[in-house]
């Protein structure tokens, strides 16, 4: 694990960069906006409520629910259509809304009913859609350029708000997957961000003296958004941040969880896994060329 230290100078690059924004309204978004708009870059934020004055007459807005692809893809459409070009992603939208898993709810048959899935589709699925729609749209760009991800702290630690922890365990996930095809050649990066408490909407009414613990403002966690956009070198690393202090967590971490695990470098699953993934596809396009048609590999698993 690595200290990190930011400093507003070190963002210098990001002058003119379009940057697409979810969640962009409120908290850690807002606070990125914020700073983004102040370094010279052009904004376009997708959120269920616009942003507030003044930031809103410096931005692009679209009304997004990040949880339909439809919606998330007018947005990119539009950044694009408005600036001809899109150079970063911050995929942050989130809810904090929380249900019991294991709750024994019933419906009006008696029947156990299925649990609720906002915080998933949301935190989750939401972010997979605008990773999704990010490196579509990166493509286009010669230059290439970054995603950010907002997982948290949670994402590496048990927390007992069941939904909220298991979306963030998965937007590491992702991040960790979806850098292993991002080849250099690509010039495009993914990075995960993982605050510790934060002072946002999401934690309203948190009395956090009572609760002894600390917590930064959302400013601190957007300084690490915008250095993953600024810093070229950065990619599949995970920044987390705590009272404005920063550590990245993947470089230390990784290489010896993947040594307990069986492998002997970092790397070695991920070779394996795509050369397994190479055999599949070349058997599927042998099948499909033979009969024709196109066949469905099935998932072999883990």
């Amino acid at each position: 694990m690595t200290e990190v230290r930011i400093k507003e100078s070190d963002l210098d690059s990001l002058k003119n960069q379009v940057v697409v924004i979810t969640g962009g309204s409120s908290g850690i978004g807002l606070a990125t906006v914020q700073l983004l708009l102040k370094l010279g870059a052009k904004v376009v934020v997708g959120d269920i409520n616009p942003p507030p004055e003044p930031e809103a007459a410096h931005v692009t807005f679209l009304k997004t629910d990040v949880a339909s692809f439809a919606e998330q893809s007018a947005l990119f459409k539009r950044a694009l259509e408005v600036h001809g070009v899109i150079n970063h992603v911050f995929a942050n939208a989130g809810v904090a809304k929380t249900t019991s898993l294991l709750d024994d709810e019933l419906d009006d048959d008696g029947n156990l009913k299925a649990p609720d899935l906002i915080t998933y589709n949301v935190n989750l699925i939401g972010c997979m859609y605008t990773t999704r729609l990010g490196v579509f749209y990166l493509k286009k760009n010669p230059k290439g350029g970054s995603i950010v991800v907002t997982g948290s702290a949670s994402s590496y630690q048990g927390f007992s708000v069941v939904d909220y922890c298991t979306a963030k365990h998965g937007v590491l996930g992702l991040t960790r997957s979806v850098t292993a095809h991002l080849p250099p050649t690509l010039n495009i990066r993914i990075n995960c961000l993982a605050p510790d408490w934060t002072d946002t909407s999401l934690v309203r009414g948190v009395d956090f003296h009572l609760l002894g613990v600390p917590v930064q403002n959302s400013k601190a966690v957007a300084l690490s958004a915008a250095l993953c956009m600024a810093d070229g070198t950065r990619k599949g690393q995970v920044i987390y941040s705590r009272e404005g202090r920063y550590t990245e967590l993947e470089s230390g971490y990784r290489p010896w969880l993947v040594k307990q695990t069986g492998g002997d470098t970092m790397f070695e699953f991920e070779e394996a896994m795509g050369r397994l993934l190479m055999k599949g596809k070349e058997a599927a396009d042998a099948e499909a060329g033979a009969e024709g048609g196109v066949r469905v590999v099935e998932d072999g698993g883990i």
